[in-house]
Formats: structure tokens, sequence, C-alpha cells
């Protein structure tokens, strides 16, 4: 188990930046915080000359036996050009098992999200259920298994999550 950190502005942006689908780690500079409400951090960027806006935090704990691991993420984004709002998006720091599911439970709620390379989505209809209830959720735990078999277990707060959420909301003009 490592010891819990938080999305800070400088740390994972350009890693942020290229998980989110940028081609090159000099276009993750156009990455801005639009500040931090608690365990949760506002963004905005462009990505192919559109607004991108998304919220970002890392587990305040992770567990699993496992000797190496990146960086982990939840990620809630906004793509405003493709009319995309509240895609959830799970990154885990490790390839997850081919096929495998995902299970992100909020509080007494659970989803299924599906898989490939690291990182772990829910289906388009399912976006919006798990962004309710992350908004009344006190937190959110993530189990997945890795590519080597490894089950992990990573659990995140959702202290702030309503108000990062409002940030993004005004900053692309979510519906």
């Amino acid at each position: 188990m490592r010891a819990s950190k938080t999305v800070a502005p400088g740390l994972g942006v350009v890693a942020l930046g290229i998980a989110l689908g940028l081609a090159a780690p000099a276009q993750a500079q156009q990455v801005s915080t639009l500040g931090t409400s608690q365990d949760w951090t506002a963004y905005t960027m462009t990505e192919n000359g559109q607004k991108v806006c998304y919220i970002a935090s890392q587990p305040k704990k992770d567990e699993g036996n496992y000797k190496k691991r990146g960086d982990i993420f939840a990620l809630i984004t906004h793509r405003p050009a493709q009319n995309q709002y509240y895609v959830v998006t799970i990154y885990a720091g490790y390839a997850y098992r081919s096929g495998a599911q995902v299970t992100l439970q909020v509080d007494r709620n659970s989803f299924q999200l599906f898989t490939e390379g690291e990182t772990a989505w829910a289906q388009d209809d399912t976006d919006r259920k798990i962004v309710q209830a992350m908004r009344s959720g006190h937190s959110m735990v993530v189990k997945g298994t890795s590519s080597r078999g490894t089950t992990t277990t990573d659990t995140y707060s959702l202290m702030g999550v309503t108000a990062a959420l409002s940030t993004i909301d005004k900053a692309c003009n979510a519906p």
C-alpha cells in the first residue's frame, strides 16, 4: 500500500493530459488548474483546438499485492465540442486483465465498468448515474484485476467532488 497523495496542480498534469488523449507532452502545458475543492481538483485544457474540462482525484488508500504500479486517477470529463459531459474514467496504474470488468461502488450503489489497457469507463448511460451518486456520496471504491491477476482496491474520498464539478460545469457550459 502506498501513502495517500492528492492531485496537485504540478503532479501528474502532463500524465493526465496524455491520458486524456493529448498527442504530445508539450501540449500538456496548456493544462490550467481552475481550483481545488478538498480532495478534487478542476482543470481545463485544449485538445485538438477544443476546450476540455475535467476534475481529478487520487485514491486516499490503494490496496493490492503489487510490486510496481503507476499513477492512479479518477476523472470526470466534459468535452463540449463532442457533446460529451460527465464521462467517468478510472486510470488504474496497471494494465487490466483482458476483458475484465471493474466494480465502482459509491456508498451502497454499485456500477460495472468496462476496461481497455489501463483504463476503465462506464457505459454511456451509466456515467450520469455514477456522478449523481458521487455528488451525494462519501467515498468511492474501485476494484479491479491486473493482467497479472493482482486484485486491487482503491478508495477515493468524495469530499469536494460537487464543488469541483460545479467549477467545470461553469467552465465548459455543461447542460
